[in-house]
């Protein structure tokens, strides 16, 4: 865990949409939560299940090495991610979007608040 002033900084250099590459560290209960990523800061970043394939088969093991998109970084000091490849991510990505967070498309690139 950080200090909050050091998560204000860590988030300032941060926009939505900025693709890291990091390393899945944890897939605790496939099909179930998500997976962990370190994507070499001080905080760890995390995959929901919401943005993965149904079939957690299809999710990226422990080991592999992938690019992440920054989808979220709120108060719980975690860099909520979006897997860049598509064979990581949900199939109905673009209704999810559309349902949950119609104002990504515009997001991307922006400073995180």
């Amino acid at each position: 865990m950080v200090t909050d002033a050091e998560w204000t900084r860590i988030r300032r250099g941060l926009c939505f949409g900025q693709v890291v590459e990091g390393t899945v560290v944890r897939v605790p209960r496939p099909g179930a939560i998500g997976i962990f990523v370190d994507i070499g800061l001080s905080v760890g970043g995390f995959v929901d299940i919401a943005l993965l394939p149904v079939r957690s088969d299809d999710w990226p093991a422990e080991g592999t090495i992938a690019a992440f998109e920054i989808w979220c970084a709120d108060d719980r000091q975690q860099i909520r991610l979006k897997p860049s490849d598509s064979r990581y991510l949900c199939a109905d990505f673009t209704d999810f979007v559309e349902r949950f967070r119609p104002d990504w498309p515009s997001q991307i690139g922006h400073p995180i608040p």
